[in-house]
């Protein structure tokens, strides 16, 4: 089975249907990814769309030793700009992303991680966008340090810096919306 890496290759010198197997494969991890930031289901199979649009237009700048995780999420982020820059709309409105996998059976379990799901919503929701991003891109994007370093254009030194300072005010939010100021930071 090729890596993605191989079949973008393969995409740009000219073989588009096998844009197909990377859409099956990213699709959801890329709609995850919008629904995160956006809130929007609507908007966020939109952005998908107009990244899968953006890597077939856009196929020739795939570098033979680039890595497809990076390029990827480097248009994804590009389209979501251009999307913000485009709509008026209030992004932050992370209510509507009900779309977590929820494998626990119990109810009083399922509950009480729905209920922690939801409060991280609502902080990823209150933080600035590029705090959200990079924790998007680090946490849920499963992506390393150089890659996102890549994407944002900066350093994995100042990456590692952003993460922190994303993750200790996300806390800091999480524990002052369930009420708890022993955490305040």
């Amino acid at each position: 089975m090729p890596t993605d890496h191989e079949t973008m290759l393969a995409v740009r010198e000219g073989d588009i249907e096998k844009l197909g197997s990377l859409f099956e494969e990213h699709h959801k991890r890329l709609y995850n990814f919008f629904l995160r930031q956006t809130g929007n289901t609507q908007a966020s199979e939109d952005l998908v769309q107009d990244v899968f649009l953006r890597m077939l237009k856009y196929r020739h700048t795939y570098l033979d030793n680039g890595n497809f995780d990076t390029w990827m999420f480097s248009i994804a982020r590009n389209a979501r700009v251009d999307y913000y820059r485009e709509n008026t709309v209030r992004h932050v409105q992370l209510e509507e992303a009900e779309h977590c996998a929820d494998t626990m059976p119990n109810p009083e379990e399922k509950f009480s991680h729905d209920h922690d799901v939801d409060m991280v919503r609502k902080a990823l929701a209150e933080l600035d966008e590029d705090k959200r991003e990079v924790i998007l891109l680090s946490r849920f994007g499963n992506l390393r340090y150089e890659e996102i370093g890549k994407i944002l254009g900066c350093t994995v030194g100042a990456v590692k810096v952003r993460v922190f300072r994303a993750v200790k005010e996300l806390s800091t939010i999480y524990f002052r919306l369930a009420g708890d100021t022993t955490h305040e930071m």
